[in-house]
């Protein structure tokens, strides 16, 4: 069965850093991209980063450039995003997603979504 699954979320303070992983079974994350995604309550889900699959390409939202940064280790299966400088407005649930390639323009091009991991953001 081919999934992938978050861990790594938190509380943690303003300022703070947290950093998640996303582990894939049932296939090798070298030839897919990776989505990290965000959802907030009363929010639409947004595209927080996301990185090719061999050119290891990397696009972010603007809201989240330099405090965000995305990895791959492939001898691991895992992909990360590495949170720093965190905000309240971080807060929410944020999920990764996989698609063979490269990243899609739509998200709904992405093909296995995790459950999520929750990131709460306050002091």
């Amino acid at each position: 069965q081919l999934q992938v699954v978050e861990s790594g979320g938190g509380l943690v303070q303003p300022g703070g850093s947290l950093r998640l992983s996303c582990a894939a079974s049932g296939f090798t994350l070298d030839y897919y991209a990776i989505g990290w995604f965000r959802q907030a309550p009363g929010k639409e889900r947004e595209r927080v980063s996301c990185i090719s699959n061999s050119d290891g390409v990397t696009t972010y939202a603007d809201s989240v450039k330099g405090r965000f940064t995305i990895s791959r280790d492939n001898a691991k299966n895992t992909v990360y995003l590495q949170m720093n400088n965190l905000k309240p407005e971080d807060t929410a649930i944020y999920y990764c997603a996989a698609v063979f390639g490269f990243c899609p323009s739509m998200d709904y091009q992405f093909d296995y979504w995790g459950q999520g991991t929750q990131v709460t953001v306050s002091s």
